[in-house]
């Protein structure tokens, strides 16, 4: 009797499982964002960063390293997503109220944010606190801070050069009234100021640096 031969087996690889969504860097790195901008560094533990996450403290460490530098980590994400809310409205030609409307109602946007309530500003809430002590975090906040003097000074020398403004505007200063706007505003909101009582203010601020046209 002649045996049948089996046709030869299909060699099947193994499937490979999807990594959790929470292992892939970037969701991780916004989770422990998250974390950081509602508790402040010291007050966020590992375990806090491993349950925001969904990764053991061996996987946070080599994804990001220690928590000093997932939180610088967290602040330069931060900064980015910041920028890029507001870079079009810095760059496009409008008149310098609407501009400085739309910039303070995208920055309002992000400082009352969040699921548990208002995160306001991570440079103001809990990177200044840290620069104190860190030079590294220090030169950072110094940096954003510049950076966000220098993109207000440029609104304010196209608004004079266009008559929108008086000949004695100096719009270095102008800039400066407008940051800490900013500031109080990220403050404010953190501390649970209803956002009807923050766009007052702005409206009063921008009055002040612009004059009552409307």
């Amino acid at each position: 009797m002649v045996q049948k031969s089996k046709p030869p087996a299909v060699a099947t690889s193994p499937k490979r499982r999807g990594r959790p969504r929470a292992y892939e860097p970037d969701v991780a790195l916004g989770k422990a964002l998250d974390l950081f901008r509602r508790q402040g560094f010291a007050a966020t533990s590992l375990d806090d960063l491993s349950e925001a996450t969904g990764m053991n403290r061996p996987s946070l460490y080599g994804a990001f390293g220690d928590k000093r530098e997932l939180y610088i980590k967290s602040y330069q994400r931060y900064r980015e997503e910041a920028r890029a809310s507001m870079v079009e409205i810095f760059r496009q030609e409008m008149p310098v109220r609407q501009r400085l409307e739309r910039i303070f109602a995208s920055a309002l946007n992000i400082y009352l944010a969040g699921e548990t309530g208002p995160r306001g500003c991570f440079t103001v809430v809990t990177a200044a606190s840290e620069a104190v002590s860190d030079p590294e975090i220090r030169a950072m906040v110094l940096e954003g801070l510049t950076e966000l003097d220098k993109a207000f000074a440029s609104c304010f020398r196209r608004a004079k050069e266009n008559g929108e403004l008086p000949e004695s505007a100096d719009p270095a200063v102008l800039a400066q009234l407008a940051s800490a706007t900013v500031h109080t505003i990220a403050i404010r909101a953190r501390a649970r100021v209803p956002r009807k009582d923050l766009e007052a203010i702005v409206k009063g601020a921008i009055d002040v640096m612009v004059g009552i046209k409307g």
